[in-house]
Order: structure tokens, then C-alpha cells, then sequence
């Protein structure tokens, strides 16, 4: 009889079992609203859109080489020259199959079985399950407010000495997932430094760029060459189903990225490529979009806690709030499911994010519409009281 691997036995991702549940229950008719996946509810930009329709016409799609087409490469490196007056060599680019196939690329080529990597506690759990998957040993760094919720080299250093560990590779996320922490340029370049001087891999999620409301959206390029940077079409180019990410490469391993990248993924959607090279123009419109999120935001900060789901985090950036549901249950799971159940309103539960204290929290995304979110809020305000 077949059995599963051992790097196989990795814990759900219960943001998708959740979405699974909901869609279960919409596809029977009712009204569910899902604040669970961070996925806005707009659909591809209009310029991506056209582009995929003209492509369409002659519908011949292959291959590309496979760090991606070389009009799509030049288009992100001249993005960060106009946003953020970064010159990047195209070269150094790689689009990839979304954001997820960069963490996997990463994770191989700069990581053997058994070296410690460091990743904040709350944070994305598809960081958690993918290296346990990979054999390395994950370490959860604890990132809440006395840690200003984020990683610094100050609490790597207690992780380090109480796990006995040296960590070969720090991965940070800003904005971050679930809190929204946006790291400025002084703790980066203070992270960097640290990574820098002990040889330590730094991979920087740069995601949910595009979606700052409070403090100073900077790139890890703004203060090193170094950094391992992942980002994607997914959440401010609203382009979550096309699968379609990139990363930016130190010069010295852009070989070896590539060489995985031929024999893992051959190369992304030629479709998604060309939709995404158009979807960089697309700024007004998705700008528009971004002031609905933050339009959300400023409700939910003061309506959540009037319901008795008071926000711990800082939301900042990305689009969704975390908060404290313990007076109401000691279990986000259970809570989550109950929410659905008896109210069609679906959210993710903090033990996602957090196998500590996760229990006690729960992840709410505003990426929706402002109907959606208000109607979602009213329904749990009723239901808690």
C-alpha cells in the first residue's frame, strides 16, 4: 500500500479550506460574504484585460525562457525606475508562476535539509509548510507589539540562542500578512546589515506593494543588492488567477535560480505574461481601486472594535485587519466555523497564522466591496450581541 511522504505531512492552509467551505455554501445559495482570502474583488485591470482579448486573437501561446518574456522583464525593471528610482538590470529578473513558485525557488537554491530559517510569528503559513515540506527547520519569530510586529536582528539573535540554532536565511514580509506591519527603510537596512555581515539569506516579500496607507513603502533594493526580493501580480494588480509573479536576483545567482526554474516550471503563462506586462499601466485605475481598500480600512478601525473585535495590529498596509476574538471564544477555528455556519460570513482564523497564540485571533480581509464589508460587519455585530 502507497503511503505519503514524511515532508509531506504539512498542516492545512485553513484560509483555503475556509474559501472551500464558503464557495460549498454560496454554490447551495446562500449569501455568503468571504473576508477569509486576501483577493481583491475586482477583476484584471482593463488594460490587462484588452491585452489578453487581442492576444487571444491569434492564440498562439508556448513557451518563453524560462525567467519569462523579455518585454515583461524590462517593463517591471523600468516600474521600479519610475516609482521608486531603482535602476534594475532586466537581467536580474524572473517572472515566475506566481509568488508561490518564487518562495519555492528560493527556498531550493539558497537552502539544504536541515538549515534553520527565520519567519515571523503571526505570518503567511504557506512560508511554514513549504520549507517543513523541503525538510528545513522553520523557526517562528515572535513578531507582536513589543516586537513592534516585525522581525529585527535584536529578537533573531534570542531566537537564535534559545532554539541553539544559526539561522541561514531570514524571510520578512512588508506589508505583512496577517498584520499589515509596513517595516520602513532603517529597520530594513538594519536587517539587511545583519544578514549581510553573517551571510545569512534575506528574502523580502514585497507582495503587497502598492497597498501602503500608513508609513514608508521601501523595497529591500533601496538598501541592498543582496536580498532575494519576491512580488506579484496577485493583490494590487488584482490579478490573483493568473498565476503570475517575479523576483529580483542578486547578479552571482541568477544562474542557479534559472536552472531550477528550467527544470521545475519550464516558464509562467505566456497569457498571464503578456496580460501582466500591460497591467504595469494600469496605475489610475488600480490606484482607484486602492482608495476602496482604504475607504474599508478606516471603517473596519473603527467599527470592529465597537462589535467587541478589537484590531491588534497595525494595519498599515495589504488589506486585512487582524483582531482579538478571545472574549468571545478561545478557539478561531471553531469561531470562524460557527460565523459561517450561522451567518454566512467567512474569515480566517488566526491558528492560520499563528500555531501559538493564534487561537485567540482572527484574520478579516477588506479587499471586498464597501457593501460587502459593511453588510459582512452588521451581520457579526448582530451576532455577537
Amino acid at each position: 500500500m502507497l503511503t505519503p511522504s514524511g515532508r509531506s505531512d504539512i498542516d492545512s492552509f485553513l484560509a483555503m479550506d475556509v474559501l472551500a467551505e464558503a464557495n460549498r455554501r454560496k454554490a447551495e445559495g446562500k449569501p455568503v460574504i468571504s473576508l477569509a482570502v486576501g483577493q481583491p474583488s475586482h477583476p484584471a485591470p482593463d488594460l490587462a484585460l484588452n491585452a489578453a482579448r487581442n492576444a487571444l486573437s491569434h492564440g498562439h501561446f508556448g513557451y518563453t525562457d524560462a525567467f519569462g518574456l523579455q518585454s515583461l522583464r524590462v517593463a517591471i525593471a523600468k516600474d521600479y525606475e519610475t516609482r521608486m528610482g531603482l535602476k534594475i538590470d532586466p537581467a536580474r529578473i524572473a517572472v515566475t508562476t506566481g509568488s508561490s513558485a518564487g518562495f519555492n525557488l528560493a527556498f531550493l537554491a539558497l537552502f539544504d535539509a536541515g538549515d534553520a530559517v527565520a519567519i515571523a510569528r503571526p505570518g503567511y503559513p504557506a512560508y511554514r509548510n513549504i520549507l517543513k515540506a523541503l525538510d528545513l527547520k522553520v523557526i517562528e519569530v515572535e513578531a507582536d507589539r513589543a516586537h513592534d510586529f516585525t522581525i529585527t536582528p535584536e529578537s533573531l539573535e534570542a531566537a537564535e540562542k534559545e532554539h541553539g540554532v544559526r539561522f541561514k536565511g531570514v524571510l520578512l514580509a512588508s506589508p505583512a500578512n496577517p498584520t499589515g506591519t509596513v517595516t520602513g527603510r532603517a529597520a530594513l537596512k538594519h536587517l539587511s546589515d545583519w544578514c549581510s555581515e553573517r551571510g545569512t539569506a534575506f528574502i523580502s516579500d514585497e507582495i503587497y506593494h502598492g497597498l501602503v496607507f500608513s508609513g514608508e513603502e521601501v523595497s529591500a533594493l533601496a538598501v541592498t543588492d543582496e536580498a532575494i526580493i519576491i512580488n506579484s501580480f496577485s493583490k494590487y494588480y488584482c490579478m490573483t488567477g493568473w498565476r503570475i509573479g517575479w523576483m529580483v536576483l542578486p547578479e552571482r545567482l541568477i544562474r542557479v535560480f534559472e536552472q531550477l526554474a528550467q527544470n521545475i516550471y519550464i516558464s509562467a503563462p505566456e497569457f498571464s505574461q503578456i496580460a501582466a506586462e500591460a497591467a504595469l499601466q494600469a496605475r489610475a485605475q488600480l490606484d482607484q481601486y486602492r482608495e476602496i481598500y482604504r475607504k474599508n480600512r478606516a471603517f473596519l478601525v473603527n467599527a470592529l472594535p465597537e462589535i467587541g473585535l478589537p484590531v491588534v495590529s497595525p494595519v498599515d498596509g495589504a488589506f486585512y485587519a487582524y483582531v482579538d476574538v478571545s472574549a468571545h471564544s478561545n478557539d478561531s477555528m471553531a469561531f470562524s466555523k460557527r460565523m459561517l455556519s450561522e451567518i454566512d460570513v467567512a474569515a480566517t482564523p488566526g491558528a492560520d497564522f499563528d500555531p501559538v497564540s493564534g487561537n485567540q485571533f482572527l484574520r478579516l480581509s477588506y479587499a471586498g466591496t464597501e457593501a460587502e464589508i459593511r453588510e459582512a460587519i452588521e451581520r457579526i455585530g448582530n451576532w455577537l450581541a
